[in-house]
């Protein structure tokens, strides 16, 4: 047998015998349902560009007369070509072929495995193997399959097994006629029990009478299950990544498997490639390594080429003014306007608007005009106190980011310096544009304390209401005693009160160089640009996402890609007519089974563009009409 196995191997080996990867004869559309009265099944009417109307049916071109006639045409099994155009379908591509294996590369003592690869951009990627497994091969692999059972069948799993019984029973009834005694007592003794009556504990008789060397012997049989599965189940039978698709068998004993791999629409995806490899395996080892096949190449056609390159632009209203806005909580003392550092959280505050005015101050597009400073205090103590008290610390806060502005910018100027220009003048940085800081206060915070104690969550529904009734009180100081006398009062004194005694910056600013108050410009449509970049590169989830609010034919294009015939017809039907709509709806049409208009859709198609003649070649539903009912012809004329 082995000799005869390596003879046959070296032949295949002298004579280069390899499996074919091959494409399969490409399937017909299934026959339209006509109207009744329409005609004979296969025939269609269309209108010519005059209007006329004629019949037209599955036909083929007479080779003598020129003519095209009524033709049943069978497809072949296969197709000689290396390559074919496959279509995008909802963000897939399913890729069909066939891998053919003669009967001289088969034998029921082997196994044929094949490894389909595929390259599709920078990617290799392993596609599921296809086993054939002779009949001969495959009684072997159950046959190692039995003797590893038989082995791990001989591996005790009961203790009990390791016990001499009978010895142990006799010298019980020997010598120790009442431990015999339990033999048939129904009663539980416990081993404690056990032990205080015959002065040795169950456990300790029954380890006397166990075979060491049997558990030893047990041991190493469930040491060596690894490497007696090894040994027996030397092929395994694999389920996982392994596929067998429609299987044929021709006449002469060959093997033929349609393979369909389904595959992800990518950005940039142009065409995917199959190569096929193979060995052959006898029952012990690897006889044979099958040369790899030449690669079939497929041409992915994509709609994204029906997308048109086009910018939109939007219209932008440019204001000369601007405003921006901040507040910070800074502490006073009570009754006092300094500004101290040092006092709460002052410093993290006094840094953040140093922060913020240095960013307006170095902005390149805005010159800062002015700042607004508005104050207030809390509702504690005489409205009239508190009116002076936050007008002095509006004014206090003015005077000291006038301050902070007027070093800062000197700070800047020295750090610029001076340049010289061609003549050998000596130009100075030009002075900055001078701030006006505006004082503004509010005496009490009512409106804050109010928002503040709605949004409090820990004051109850009823607490709440007493603080609104409050507010009816119009005399600022009789409401403050009449909430101080509420048992709710010192939480909100201490939660709340703080935050009242803030201070909010409102800054005012305006465009460099910008004189008119507004300004109409347009600027790119960034959205509309990003959907069609992602059209072009076939990522039609997203630009469907980004394009489908502008209805136009780059969004029908996105649509008529993930399937979305409806909203794609919708938005052809009210484009103006051309070449390139009608072909698309000819698409939808033929997608739909709706083919006399898809027929007459793609003959208007390519009279406006007879280019569209060998794009029809490219997408399947188009050239299974153009099969169907002979449209070669009528193109050509």
């Amino acid at each position: 047998m082995a000799c005869s196995s390596s003879y046959k191997v070296n032949k295949i080996r002298s004579q280069g015998t390899t499996a074919q990867l091959r494409l399969p004869g490409e399937r017909e559309l299934a026959s339209p349902a006509l109207p009744a009265g329409s005609g004979p099944s296969d025939t269609l009417t269309v209108r010519d560009e005059n209007g006329r109307a004629f019949l037209i049916m599955k036909a083929v071109r007479d080779e003598e007369s020129g003519e095209m006639v009524a033709s049943d045409v069978l497809q072949a099994a296969v197709v000689s070509a290396r390559f074919r155009h496959v279509a995008e379908r909802g963000g897939r591509i399913e890729l069909a072929f066939q891998i053919s294996v003669s009967d001289s590369l088969q034998d029921s003592r082997w196994q044929l495995r094949f490894s389909p690869e595929m390259y599709v951009l920078e990617d290799t990627l392993a596609l599921d193997s296809i086993f054939i497994t002779g009949q001969g091969f495959r009684k072997s692999q159950l046959r190692g399959y039995q003797q590893y059972e038989r082995f791990l069948r001989s591996i005790a799993r009961d203790s009990a097994y390791f016990v001499d019984e009978r010895q142990l029973e006799i010298f019980l009834q020997r010598n120790l006629p009442r431990i015999y005694h339990f033999k048939s007592d129904t009663s539980r003794v416990s081993d404690e029990q056990f032990s205080s009556a015959f002065g040795v504990t169950g456990r300790q008789a029954l380890e006397h009478y166990t075979n060491k060397f049997l558990i030893a012997a047990n041991a190493r049989k469930i040491g060596r299950k690894g490497r007696m599965r090894d040994k027996y189940i030397r092929n395994p039978v694999i389920g996982d990544g392994v596929r067998l698709d429609t299987v044929l068998r021709g006449e002469n004993g060959d093997f033929v498997y349609n393979y369909v791999q389904t595959l992800q629409t990518r950005p940039r995806l142009r065409k995917a490639e199959i190569v096929l490899k193979g060995t052959i395996h006898d029952e012990k080892q690897l006889l044979y390594r099958i040369p790899a096949s030449p690669p079939l190449t497929f041409y992915i056609s994509s709609l994204s080429s029906f997308a048109v390159p086009r910018e939109r632009f939007l219209t932008r209203v440019i204001e000369r003014r601007a405003e921006a806005n901040m507040s910070c909580n800074l502490d006073f003392e009570s009754g006092s306007s300094d500004i101290l550092p040092t006092l709460g959280d002052n410093a993290a505050e006094l840094y953040r608007i140093h922060q913020i005015l240095a960013a307006l101050l170095e902005n390149e597009n805005f010159d800062l005009d002015s700042v607004r400073v508005l104050s207030s205090c809390s509702p504690e103590g005489g409205l009239s106190l508190n009116e002076a008290l936050s007008k002095r610390r509006s004014e206090r806060v003015c005077s000291y980011l006038r301050h902070f502005v007027r070093h800062y910018r000197d700070s800047l100027k020295r750090g610029h310096g001076f340049s010289i220009d061609e003549n050998g003048q000596i130009v100075h940085t030009p002075e900055t544009p001078s701030i006006t800081f505006l004082s503004s206060s509010i005496a009490e915070d009512w409106e804050g304390l109010s928002a503040t104690v709605q949004g409090d969550s820990l004051l109850s529904r009823e607490d709440k209401e007493r603080y609104r009734r409050l507010l009816a009180l119009h005399d600022a100081d009789a409401r403050e005693r009449a909430l101080g006398a509420e048992s709710f009062y010192p939480y909100i004194k201490k939660a709340h009160y703080p935050r009242l005694r803030s201070v909010r910056l409102h800054f005012y600013l305006h465009r460099k160089g910008m004189v008119k108050d507004t300004i109409h410009t347009t600027v790119l449509d960034t959205v509309y640009r990003d959907g069609l970049l992602a059209l072009i590169d076939h990522d039609y989830a997203r630009a469907f996402a980004l394009l489908k609010s502008y209805e136009d034919d780059n969004a029908a294009v996105a649509a008529l890609a993930l399937e979305c015939h409806a909203y794609a017809r919708n938005i052809l039907q009210k484009l103006p007519p051309s070449a390139r709509t009608d072909y698309l709806l000819a698409l939808i049409d033929a997608r739909e089974g709706a083919f006399e208009p898809a027929v007459q859709h793609y003959l208007d198609a390519c009279r406006a563009d007879p280019s569209l003649v060998h794009r029809g070649n490219l997408d399947p539903e188009i050239a299974a009409l153009v099969r169907r009912y002979g449209l070669d012809g009528m193109t050509d004329e």
